[in-house]
């Protein structure tokens, strides 16, 4: 069976960006986020802001493609990067850190440099 991929047309772009992003740059981190953003909605990553704080140090950027909830809280001053959050996870990350989408995050950080993927 082919895979097909997402059926949401702005996940699409942000899957062919990313891809494009990762060949111009010749980077793996982009391929593997490309990858997992590929994946059937049923199968992404789901990660509570619990999870984030474990799991991150001061300063960082946490990626996760999929969507972040909102179980649990954050206590360390760190970026949060998703393709969706949850509307109080996003409150939740904005009063200590930042939420950004991925998007955003290819702006500011097209390298991929001190980003940590959660899932």
């Amino acid at each position: 069976m082919k895979r097909t991929g997402p059926s949401n047309l702005t996940t699409r772009e942000l899957i062919n960006n990313i891809k494009i992003l990762s060949n111009k740059e010749k980077s793996k981190f982009w391929q593997r986020i490309a990858y997992e953003l590929e994946r059937p909605t049923r199968k992404r990553c789901e990660v509570n802001i619990y999870k984030i704080n474990k799991y991150t140090r001061e300063g960082e950027t946490a990626l996760i493609p999929g969507k972040v909830l909102s179980l649990g809280e954050l206590d360390k001053k760190i970026n949060v990067a998703a393709l969706n959050f949850s509307e109080l996870a996003r409150e939740k990350i904005n009063k200590s850190g930042k939420a950004i989408s991925i998007q955003e995050l290819i702006k500011q950080n097209p390298k991929g440099k001190k980003v940590r993927i959660l899932c």
